[in-house]
């Protein structure tokens, strides 16, 4: 497994994984994990958030890996799928595309609000490690990371936001092509690359984020945001243009705020799903490097 330990203070070797499902406002499944460090020590741990992306999931590639390398820097990471991304018992296969084709933005407001209550009402814990639910952060990748930042407007307990390739602003961010299909068929196909799936996408996900688009769009809401903010991206993006990390850097308002460009770096640094290697590449050691700094800095 990849390792990157920061500090030899603050390294544990011990992590523990621990998993379950909570129930969504609507009643689908929230699956989570949540990855601990194993300490005899008294303490408290903060929590780290971690949001996947579009066609996206909390095991995709190296993001297991990844909130375990974090986590053994002296943190809780709780990784967890969006309950209509639509990921349904085979953790790796979209088999649950009726659920994926309703997925708003309001939506996962409410599993993100849903997970934060199980995490401080204990339905949501980890035998081995005290958590400090009252002092969290926030991870997320690509539309994660656009969720993420509107999470970290929208509640109070997320004290530290660090976006991966983050969307700024949605609405200008589906193509005009998608925007024609809602409007005569009521639906879009996505295509997955990874799998060749065609996904559907009704046209509620897209009137959703039109109609709430004060609350559900990052470029707004961010200019609320006061907890400490880094924005990353690659150089390379062949997904998402750096511009989009530019954007809501500097209509952040956040007073402790930093944006982070790297180089030769793509739309998920060099990794891929699945992810096999022994080494994280290059790109994506700078990137939990960068992220693991900045929640050493700004939420112990």
């Amino acid at each position: 497994m990849p390792s990157i330990l920061k500090k030899d203070n603050m390294a544990f070797g011990n992590i523990s994984v621990s998993s379950g499902i909570i129930d969504s406002t609507e009643g689908n499944p929230i699956r989570w994990d949540l990855y601990s460090p194993i300490s005899g020590a008294s303490r408290m741990y903060p929590v780290i958030l971690f949001i996947h992306g579009f066609k996206g999931f909390k095991d995709w590639g190296a993001f297991p890996d990844a909130c375990e390398e974090i986590a053994r820097n002296g943190y809780g990471v709780l990784a967890f799928n969006l309950s209509l991304n639509g990921i349904g018992e085979n953790k790796f296969e979209f088999d649950r595309l009726d659920l994926f084709a309703k997925q708003t933005f309001s939506q996962d407001l409410n599993d993100i609000d849903s997970v934060i209550q199980a995490l401080q009402d204990g339905r949501i814990k980890n035998a081995h490690t005290s958590l400090n639910t009252d002092c969290m952060g926030i991870i997320g990748h690509s539309r994660g990371g656009h969720v993420a930042a509107v999470a970290a407007a929208e509640f109070d307990v997320i004290q530290c936001l660090v976006t991966w390739s983050a969307v700024a602003n949605y609405l200008e961010f589906w193509s005009d092509s998608m925007k024609s299909d809602w409007k005569k068929e009521g639906v879009t196909q996505i295509v997955n690359g990874r799998t060749n799936q065609k996904m559907p996408l009704n046209k509620s996900v897209f009137e959703d984020a039109q109609n709430n688009e004060h609350r559900v769009i990052a470029l707004h809401r961010v200019k609320e945001v006061v907890a400490p903010s880094l924005f990353i991206h690659g150089k390379q993006d062949e997904t998402v243009p750096q511009s989009h990390a530019e954007e809501l850097y500097s209509n952040s308002g956040a007073k402790k705020k930093a944006i982070k460009l790297i180089a030769k770096a793509g739309h998920t640094y060099g990794t891929a799903h699945p992810f096999e290697e022994n080494d994280f590449p290059k790109p994506f050691q700078q990137l939990l490097d960068e992220t693991i700094d900045w929640f050493d800095e700004y939420l112990r």
